[in-house]
């Protein structure tokens, strides 16, 4: 089982920078991919990016290709996410989930086992 723990969340202005990590307990995190998801007020949750098990492979959203950057540290079991040119519409919560046995889905909420609680990422105008 893998508890994720998201922290690093803030406010932050248009065009500036800020790193989300996640912490997951569990001797099997290495075994899963993972992935980041955010849910902006009124909205559903959206896919952000997803990293495999062994760092290999990335996905992206289209919405932040090019600007968000998903990378993982098997030995920390911690994945992060660096996020640069922030604009207002990244506004969102932010949550690390698990992925335990792939079923096709990658970019689907609902293809995912364990959800963390969450962090906040504000960015103003």
């Amino acid at each position: 089982q893998v508890q994720p723990v998201e922290s690093g969340g803030g406010l932050v202005q248009a065009g500036g920078s800020l790193r989300l990590s996640c912490a997951a307990s569990g001797r099997t995190y290495s075994t899963y991919a993972m992935a980041w998801f955010r849910q902006a007020p009124g909205k559903e949750r959206e896919f952000v990016a997803r990293i495999s098990r062994n760092g290999a492979f990335t996905y992206y959203a289209d919405s932040v290709k090019g600007r968000f950057t998903i990378a993982r540290d098997n030995a920390k079991n911690t994945v992060y996410l660096q996020m640069n040119s922030l604009k207002p519409e990244d506004t969102a919560v932010y949550f690390c989930a698990a992925d335990t046995a792939y079923s096709g889905s990658y970019s689907k909420a609902n293809e995912y086992d364990y959800w963390g609680q969450g962090t906040q990422v504000t960015v103003s105008s």
